[in-house]
């Protein structure tokens, strides 16, 4: 059940970045480390509008598509949906080296 509920959190987050990154909305033809690199950085982009925003209307519209959708069996079921995930500092520690060895990629190329 776990399983399910972060799988719902995942398919409306993709959804959500579908909807605001156009390049992000059909298949890619970049080498792998390219689209893994345009990938990171739209969510590094996404994470840095949630936190700069107080109210993000790309989610309020993507809550309305996606209601609908969500509505699974009958109210009594026991499945319960998330609405989101709770951070880890391991996957902080992650992310923030993975930035930096991305931005430090990005200046070395500059460089040369």
């Amino acid at each position: 059940m776990k399983h399910t509920r972060a799988r719902n959190v995942i398919e409306r987050t993709f959804g959500l970045l579908k909807m605001r990154w156009g390049i992000l909305r059909s298949p890619s033809w970049y080498p792998i480390r390219t689209a893994n690199k345009i990938i990171m950085a739209c969510f590094l982009l996404h994470n840095y509008i949630r936190n700069e925003m107080d109210v993000d209307p790309l989610k309020l519209d993507l809550d309305e598509y996606m209601l609908p959708c969500l509505t699974v069996g009958d109210a009594d079921d026991g499945i319960e949906m998330v609405d989101s995930l709770d951070t880890m500092p391991e996957w902080n520690t992650w992310r923030d080296s993975m930035a930096i060895n991305m931005f430090n990629e990005w200046r070395n190329n500059q460089a040369v």
